[in-house]
């Protein structure tokens, strides 16, 4: 599982790294946050608005092409409203929202809407990867990140002791309330609620006729319509080893892309131990550097790019190739590409 948390000089690192995927241009990776809008005049009828903020640990960018400035300043005002709306409902960083309330808890009664729409989906998606994506993870997420904060590397015996608190089986839904079966459990919703929100984003946008839109958040990307001038979204997948060259760039209309890496947050010097987990044996994955995930909803590629990642190549491409409508571009620990056989179908 992933995490997007840790501190401000990775975050803009990620965001970096990411903005090459953003369609927007290589001089997105110069935008900052700002809480207001930046729009260009392409013609007599048309203006690409594009507005950077920092939301739940992760940087957000919303691009909308349309005819009218305000109209398109006014949807992306609505939509910074939305975001802070979920994440004050989705975080497990500030300590007030409902996730936080159940990881220090135990259980949340009532849970609102749209954290049991979340937590669905991942229970949902952890059984799709056989375990592969959980969002239980978060007490090995936790150890690491405070051992290494403190000058330690995290044992074997430390990362024994948590692995009995994972496993989304032990989540139990009962008339809208949730708990863990187990004390000391947690969930981190790092690896799918970014997507959820890009996802309801997208609905926004679309609802007040803003149908042509690119949303990025840390790399998990969802377009719709067309980029300026009726052109496709330009779409173009980092290359793990910082060569400068793209292992692909991608052209979209509608849809949602993922990547998931091991190359950017990471805590030791021998990068054993990442922002990625796997829940089995609570070690960071090392077979792959970079999975990207095409499809429909940024919320499943969101996810199932951590899942697959936790996954072998081989076994990432099978999965891959039975998800409907879903297409998967792996970066190997060598180097090597391996693709699903819809890779250049879908998108």
């Amino acid at each position: 599982m992933k995490t997007k948390s840790p501190k401000c000089n990775q975050q803009r690192r990620s965001f970096l790294k990411l903005s090459g995927i953003l369609g927007l241009g290589a001089a997105s990776a110069a935008m900052l946050p700002t809480p207001h809008a930046e729009a260009v005049l392409f013609g007599p009828r048309e203006y690409k608005v594009s507005s950077t903020r920092l939301s739940m640990g992760s940087f957000l960018s919303i691009t909308a092409i349309h005819s009218s400035r305000d109209e398109a300043e006014n949807a992306i005002g609505l939509a910074w409203e939305e975001i802070d709306r979920l994440g004050s409902l989705l975080s497990r960083h500030d300590s007030s929202t409902p996730v936080s309330h159940l990881n220090s808890t135990g259980a949340l009664r009532k849970a609102p809407t749209e954290v049991l729409e979340v937590v669905a989906r991942s229970l949902y998606l952890n059984k799709q990867t056989n375990g592969a994506f959980d969002i239980t993870v978060k007490p090995l997420v936790d150890l690491v990140k405070e051992r290494f904060a403190a000058g330690m590397t995290p044992t074997e015996s430390d990362i024994s002791a948590l692995l009995p608190r994972v496993g989304s089986e032990q989540i139990r839904f009962t008339a809208g309330d949730i708990s863990f079966a187990r004390q000391g459990m947690g969930i981190t919703l790092d690896g799918i609620a970014p997507g959820y929100i890009v996802d309801r984003v997208s609905a926004l946008l679309t609802a007040k006729g803003i149908t042509n839109h690119l949303i990025n958040c840390s790399g998990d990307i969802r377009t719709s319509g067309t980029a300026a001038k009726g052109k496709p979204w330009t779409v173009a997948i980092q290359d793990p080893a910082k060569q400068k060259a793209y292992p692909e760039v991608l052209t979209m209309g509608a849809g949602a892309i993922s990547t998931s890496g091991s190359y950017e947050i990471f805590y030791d010097r021998e990068k054993m131990f990442h922002h990625i987990v796997t829940p089995k044996t609570g070690h960071s994955p090392r077979l792959m550097t970079s999975v990207t995930v095409k499809g429909v909803s940024a919320m499943d590629v969101d996810a199932l790019a951590t899942g697959i990642m936790v996954m072998s190549p081989a076994e990432g491409i099978r999965f891959a190739e039975t998800q409907p409508g879903c297409a998967c571009f792996i970066v190997a620990q060598d180097g090597s590409f391996k693709k699903s056989a819809s890779w250049s179908k879908i998108g």
